[in-house]
């Protein structure tokens, strides 16, 4: 009753920025993810008789604090799915920087789901396993597949049409993605209450679920064309109006530093050079910066040079879940 699985993180082009049920993760609108390459969890889960209770380590080291809580919430839910009252072990290596907006839980929910369910012997398939990934963290059901991934909203209350499908895999187009590192301290607003705030009391909220929509469509088609120019600029222009809807909430706050304007700033001028790039920036203050190949040297030196710029970390399009 033990298993090892391997999940990437993911960066979300088309944002996903708010729930319509918190409990079990129903998202206000679809959206859509790169799957990369450079950032990963790697979860052993060992269900065991003895044990008489969960027992979680990060990085080698015990937690015992809400996110302890939130894997024993979620192991729960997969115990209630085989039956089984077992308490395990989890050992959990995280290759991601956590809470600065690196989407360290996507890949640490997807790790986890993977190898939980396949310990405490549960065959699911990817949609099932999406499905119940979800319900850890929402953009987690992204980190199944690999490459371009769409989490669907979809309709029902119980949330059985709401789950993540591949639209193109990770060979289907060669693009790469700088994670350009400011401040590995955790943020001072978690997503989870950043979006409630946002969607309970911004009055810009109903104009980006009017336009998300139209996004999403236009980005799959220019994903499909390899439209590189197309691509970067929904995705940088879909970011923009997600962070816009956290300077209307109430009280008004943003994931921004210093730094990450200057990074943008940067972005804009290299475009003005003739480097096609464009950035996208999920709830921290860390850039990601989509380019092509032909382009790493220039964007990466020109990216380490910026002041208060920490690392750059290089991503190609990742694989989904594997198992150890």
């Amino acid at each position: 009753m033990k298993a090892t699985a391997k999940a990437h993180t993911n960066i979300a082009l088309i944002k996903y920025w708010g729930k319509r049920n918190e409990p079990i993760i129903l998202p206000t609108n679809s959206n859509l993810s790169l799957t990369l390459d450079g950032f990963s969890t790697v979860t052993t889960v060992h269900f065991q008789e003895e044990l008489s209770s969960d027992e979680f380590f990060l990085n080698d080291r015990l937690v015992e604090d809400a996110a302890s809580q939130r894997v024993t919430g979620f192991l729960d839910k997969v115990r209630a799915m085989a039956g089984k009252e077992m308490y395990a072990r989890i050992h959990s290596l995280n290759h991601v920087p956590t809470a600065a907006g690196f989407a360290s839980s996507a890949s640490g929910f997807a790790a986890l789901a993977a190898a939980s369910t396949k310990a405490i012997g549960l065959e699911l398939n990817d949609t099932e396993l999406s499905i119940l990934t979800r319900q850890g963290s929402g953009s987690a059901c992204r980190s199944i597949y690999g490459g371009f991934v769409e989490w669907q909203m979809g309709e029902k209350e119980d949330g059985s049409d709401s789950y993540a499908v591949p639209i193109a895999s990770k060979d289907h187009w060669d693009i790469r993605v700088a994670a350009v590192v400011l401040s590995a301290t955790e943020k001072k607003v978690s997503s989870r209450d950043g979006m409630r705030r946002t969607v309970e009391t911004s009055p810009f909220y109903d104009g980006w679920l009017k336009q998300t929509p139209k996004d999403l469509e236009e980005i799959k088609t220019a994903i499909h064309d390899k439209d590189f120019e197309k691509t970067g600029s929904i995705a940088e222009a879909n970011c923009m109006r997600m962070h816009a809807t956290t300077l209307g909430a109430n009280p008004p706050f943003t994931y921004w530093q210093d730094t990450t304007m200057r990074v943008m700033q940067n972005v804009q001028q290299m475009r003005e050079e003739g480097i096609p790039a464009y950035f996208t920036i999920d709830a921290g203050p860390n850039v990601k910066v989509l380019y092509l190949p032909k382009d790493e040297s220039k964007v990466k030196q020109r990216l380490e040079q910026i002041m208060g710029v920490e690392d750059v970390i290089v991503s190609k399009p990742g694989k989904g879940i594997s198992y150890l």
